[in-house]
């Protein structure tokens, strides 16, 4: 992976590294220089993931948090893994998410609590976690995996709106609150991104495509003017950017990444 950004000397957790975008940013942001924690309640994933960096990466400083990053125990262990392998948090990417898209009235108490919980319970938490240092530090990057479909409102999407909606709020909440201490708070909302998960979804007889019960997902490609969904380096780096030192005086900020899908 070629050098876009220097984070030498920061360090930067990432959750919902184990797979997937998450595991791009990984990819990427140890590519860039950067110390990684990586957070997930997948041991197995997590595990896989640093040795296929490790392998990549040969420098590559990489300390793993499993945990529940729903419950403020675990996102608090998040922070302490990490003060205790490098001294300080640089920049927390909120990547962990998932949950369930279906039409309103399909949605079950399950798949209701599980849906809010993983998009935006998580960001809160972690966000509570590693506040209080940063803002000791006088420095801090926060970027939120956020949601274009907020903005257009794609089918089957309201429960998954209303979690991503919230995450677009409390970032403009946030970066108001700590503006004065050196920290700048952002989201990156993806259009469709072509993770592992979304390619299985192209496919209308996959069990990732009937677990979700939407409509078959390249009907909505005419919505991207450029006709496709974003490749994850694409995504991962414009959250490499927001977690710079370049990025100073960006905060409060929801950026598409999104081909074109919504415009200003």
């Amino acid at each position: 992976m070629a050098s876009k950004f220097d984070l030498r000397d920061n360090v930067v957790i990432i959750t919902g590294a184990a797979r997937g975008l998450g595991f791009q940013l990984a990819e990427q942001f140890a590519g860039y220089g950067a110390d990684l924690v990586l957070a997930d309640i997948d041991a197995k994933g997590l595990e896989s993931a640093k040795s296929q960096i490790e392998k990549s990466q040969k420098s590559a400083k990489i300390e793993l948090c499993i945990s529940d990053l729903s419950q403020q125990s675990g996102t608090d262990a998040m922070a302490e893994i990490t003060l205790n392998k490098f001294g300080k948090i640089d920049a927390l990417i909120n990547n962990a998410g998932g949950g369930v898209i279906r039409p309103f009235l399909d949605h079950t108490e399950e798949t209701l609590e599980i849906t809010i919980t993983r998009n935006l319970w998580t960001v809160i938490r972690a966000c509570r976690s590693v506040l209080p240092h940063m803002k000791e530090a006088g420095y801090g990057r926060i970027v939120n995996i956020g949601a274009d479909s907020v903005r257009n409102g794609l089918p089957s999407h309201a429960l998954y709106n209303a979690a991503k909606g919230g995450v677009h709020a409390l970032t403009t909440g946030l970066a108001r609150e700590f503006a004065t201490d050196g920290i700048t708070v952002n989201t990156v909302a993806p259009g469709g991104i072509l993770t592992p998960e979304i390619r299985e979804m192209l496919d209308p007889e996959s069990d990732v495509y009937n677990k979700h019960a939407i409509q078959n997902i390249n009907e909505l490609l005419v919505l991207y003017p450029m006709g496709r969904f974003a490749e994850m380096e694409e995504v991962a780096t414009m959250v490499a950017y927001l977690a710079s030192e370049e990025a100073r005086y960006v905060t409060g900020q929801v950026i598409s990444v999104n081909g074109g899908s919504t415009m200003l």
